[in-house]
């Protein structure tokens, strides 16, 4: 598809968030079934239910524009949904893990954070107020999720996780000593 007006660009790049956020709802649920804590657990299902919510408003947006929500898949989600897959075959202690879980999900709210704050832009633009009040709400919403897995994160996952590395140093200090010996 040549892109020839903002308009244009408009529409591809909603048929990018589009696929982004089906491939998202495919892979929210597995990540949320490899979280420990209970508190991320619940945080990311709250955010899949929110994210089928997302996909009603784009298929609105599309609706208002006559235009169809199909195009080229999203390589950058895919990307960051096969990163966040490949953290998560790792070992590691549980802790550690939901502290990678978050840093993947995080990535993954920024880039929508910045992907909807650029249709936002082009809607304001192209004067497509409707379109507009959709979008902003789901940026609000891509925000408010991104705030809150860093509050999960500071309150309690990242020093759960650091408590762990602090043990594992403890155990490896007597360990040391008697080799020196």
């Amino acid at each position: 598809m040549k892109l020839n007006t903002l308009q244009d660009l408009y529409i591809e790049e909603l048929r990018d968030l589009y696929s982004a956020e089906n491939q998202l709802l495919k892979a929210l649920a597995k990540v949320a079934e490899e979280a420990t804590s209970e508190e991320l657990r619940s945080a990311l299902e709250d955010h899949l239910d929110q994210t089928k919510e997302q996909v009603e408003r784009l298929d609105e947006v599309f609706q208002n524009l006559g235009a169809s929500s199909k195009g080229k898949k999203c390589l950058a989600m895919e990307g960051l949904i096969k990163e966040c897959e490949e953290l998560l075959k790792e070992d590691m202690d549980e802790n550690v893990k939901d502290a990678a879980i978050i840093g993947a999900c995080q990535k993954i709210e920024h880039y929508e954070i910045a992907s909807y704050g650029t249709v936002c832009t082009y809607a304001k633009l192209l004067d497509r107020e409707d379109d507009l009040d959709l979008l902003g709400q789901t940026l609000d919403e891509e925000k408010e999720a991104d705030e809150n897995l860093t509050d999960i994160a500071e309150s309690s996952i990242n020093f759960e996780a650091a408590e762990g590395e602090e043990e594992e140093e403890e155990e490896e200090a007597p360990a040391a000593r008697k080799k020196s010996r």
